[in-house]
């Protein structure tokens, strides 16, 4: 069954790498019907995420999210896809990194940078578009797939561009190797951690919410400079990156400051544009303990 679902998951990446870009959207929009009407995916946890996050917005308002939520999944699933047959000089025109000049000011300094992406926009291409548009070798940290089919697949289709594709697992070594080395390294920082205990907990949309603690652990660690990474839809099929500098000075924040910035400028963009955001997240789904709460 596993190789089953590797061979199709390849037959899909170059049935939608031959395709067009607006052809790929027409079946995107009747996948995000399948996924809405039909299907149903996760639109309970869809619904009930939105209606915590916003108690102030109508029926009618969360219904629109719902439904635009809906397609923003569906263009990054074909997307995701086509993907893996798109060329280096369309990866960085559709995926396309704004002010370049603070990330190379960091790196000539001599300074490695933890970038910070999420699950907003088209977060699937950034491995690819990062290691074509940061002056530095890259890494990126990634969570393996339980099919070992599909995440070899995975793996050489998003480090083909020049990228070191890590193991979450092998976090810990990674920046020990490093160490003295000018590099990029892309943390996604918006998943739902495992442990209530070694978290960090903020407020994030009006909830108390649990952060992974990689992020700010190594960048006080090795005094990193972290970047918070803004990826907007300009239109269907054109993303921007825009960095954001959370801190140059890491180990001068007090604990838990780094991760609360990175949270109040996530919160900022999600609520002026809830839609791009990945709503069918568990994203909620760790308790806190009130001792591991930090403000």
């Amino acid at each position: 069954m596993d190789y089953f679902t590797a061979l199709l998951t390849r037959f899909f990446s170059i049935l939608f790498g031959l395709l067009p870009f607006r052809v790929i959207y027409v079946l995107a929009d009747f996948l995000s019907f399948l996924l809405y009407r039909v299907i149903g995916y996760r639109k309970a946890v869809v619904e009930d995420n939105l209606r915590k996050c916003f108690p102030e917005k109508s029926d009618e308002e969360i219904n629109r999210l719902i439904r635009l939520s809906y397609k923003n999944l569906a263009d990054i699933t074909v997307e995701s896809f086509k993907g893996f047959m798109m060329s280096e000089r369309q990866i960085v025109a559709r995926h396309k990194a704004l002010n370049t000049e603070l990330s190379d000011k960091l790196f000539e300094s001599g300074k490695s940078a933890i970038f910070l992406p999420n699950h907003y926009g088209n977060w699937e291409w950034g491995a690819l578009s990062a290691s074509l548009q940061l002056k530095s070798e890259t890494v990126v940290f990634y969570k393996p797939l339980s099919n070992p089919y599909v995440d070899r697949l995975i793996q050489k289709n998003r480090s083909r561009t020049g990228a070191k594709l890590i193991s979450i697992q092998k976090t810990s070594r990674i920046f020990i190797k490093q160490k003295g080395k000018t590099t990029g390294y892309v943390m996604a920082s918006d998943q739902s951690p495992s442990n209530a205990n070694r978290s960090i907990w903020v407020s994030f949309l009006g909830r108390e919410t649990a952060f992974l603690h990689g992020p700010e652990t190594y960048a006080r660690k090795y005094d990193i400079p972290v970047v918070f990474v803004d990826i907007q839809r300009v239109k269907r099929g054109f993303y921007t990156m825009f960095f954001i500098l959370i801190t140059d000075k890491p180990t001068e924040l007090k604990e838990g400051e780094i991760t609360a910035r990175f949270a109040a400028i996530l919160e900022k963009i999600i609520r002026e544009k809830p839609e791009n955001w990945l709503w069918s997240h568990r994203r909620w789904k760790l308790k806190k303990e009130p001792e591991t709460f930090t403000k």
